[in-house]
């Protein structure tokens, strides 16, 4: 066990029996009153967010994970299946934990999983993926309208709006957390 003057910002806590992810850790020492900890936590799992006042001396319960790089391999039902690149370990990784960036996920992308005693509790994916187009609308002579877009279909099966200039085969790059078009990749 850690006192609370030891927690900083970023750690992972074991908060009444849930883990928790501390995005905001303050000393406060307000006038005539004790000083104290301010702390604002994100549960990992559910991803609700928790307030609680930690007095200096009070034992908090620090949880040890490890977070490390791994390659997608395959979908498994409702997991992906990823691999350390160091050890080769395979391991199962459920869905709900990439959030809706997993459908612009393609084989061999490298990913980061974060893990508990052997539990993963976190994965994130990268910021960006640059994925071939492989079906959407020819572009109609004529129609030059700025910023006007159309439905294109990548790789991976997930739809998304792009500009009117892409063609069937450009690779172009998507940003994971928001699905939306970013830039042609040049060849």
């Amino acid at each position: 066990m850690a006192k609370a003057s030891d927690v900083k910002n970023g750690n992972i806590l074991r908060f009444n029996g849930e883990l928790v992810q501390v995005e905001e850790f303050l000393h406060r020492t307000p006038g005539n009153l004790r000083a104290f900890y301010q702390a604002r936590m994100r549960n990992v799992k559910t991803g609700k967010l928790v307030e609680y006042r930690y007095r200096t001396d009070e034992e908090v319960d620090i949880a040890r994970v490890e977070t490390n790089d791994y390659q997608y391999l395959y979908e498994d039902g409702d997991s992906l299946v990823v691999m350390d690149n160091t050890t080769f370990d395979q391991h199962n990784i459920p869905k709900v934990l990439f959030g809706s960036g997993v459908r612009f996920l393609k084989e061999g992308m490298n990913v980061i999983v974060a893990f508990e005693s052997d539990e993963p509790i976190m994965a994130q994916m990268p910021n960006s993926a640059e994925l071939e187009v492989t079906y959407t609308e020819p572009a109609v002579k004529g129609d030059t309208s700025s910023g006007a877009m159309k439905k294109a279909t990548v790789e991976t099966g997930a739809e998304i709006n792009v500009p009117l200039f892409i063609n069937l085969g450009d690779k172009i790059k998507v940003d994971t957390a928001t699905g939306s078009y970013v830039e042609r990749v040049k060849s």
